[in-house]
């Protein structure tokens, strides 16, 4: 069993911190995206949408989709629980785990992905307009999570969980992506820096 990556992406960094937080040793390889090691034979018959991470299983079989590799770690490893305990707490972390990859960490990285010139040759066409008007999406967001974040600890209530993973990412992936998160955010400034800080958010 082993998990292909960019480490440099963030979605490999997701299931690194997740896997972090679970104690859970697995073999890593590395590909260039850069040098478009992605798109080349072997790794697009594991992956036709040519992403990285992706989890090759002992038999043969391929998961990618950073969400789906975690949940697979989940089952195996329910302890401690990083996608929700019980039918309430489940569907609570899964709603915020969704709003922060859509709402927050897809906005960066379309930021990303259209203004940052070393993405000129994989992102074809990079549309200049369509980063920019991310911008403001990911700043929207960022206002709502500090209000959010006044009430309780964490993003999807007293625990930490995938949320907060995928919503870490995206905050630190603002730096490249050359967004800057403003004044006046108390509250996402303190679970920043909780989180951050965290022995898993250096995997």
């Amino acid at each position: 069993m082993k998990i292909i990556e960019d480490a440099r992406a963030p979605n490999p960094r997701r299931v690194r911190v997740f896997l972090a937080e679970k104690n859970i040793q697995i073999e890593y390889e590395q590909l260039d995206i850069t040098e478009f090691d992605h798109k080349k034979p072997g790794f697009s018959e594991m992956n036709p949408l040519q992403r990285v991470p992706v989890l090759a299983l002992d038999d043969g079989t391929a998961i990618s989709e950073s969400i789906a590799i975690c949940r697979y770690f989940e089952e195996l490893h329910p302890e401690p629980p990083l996608m929700g305990a019980g039918p309430e707490g489940k569907a609570r972390t899964e709603m915020w785990q969704r709003r922060m990859e859509l709402n927050l960490l897809h906005p960066v990285a379309q930021t990303f992905r259209h203004l940052h010139p070393a993405m000129k040759e994989l992102e074809q066409p990079q549309v200049a307009a369509w980063g920019e008007a991310n911008r403001p999406r990911v700043l929207n967001m960022l206002r709502l999570l500090n209000k959010e974040l006044s009430g309780r600890p964490f993003i999807a209530g007293d625990e930490f969980t995938i949320a907060d993973i995928t919503a870490m990412v995206a905050v630190d992936f603002m730096k490249p992506a050359k967004i800057e998160r403003g004044d006046d955010l108390p509250s996402l400034d303190r679970w920043y820096g909780e989180v951050s800080s965290r022995p898993s958010a250096r995997a």
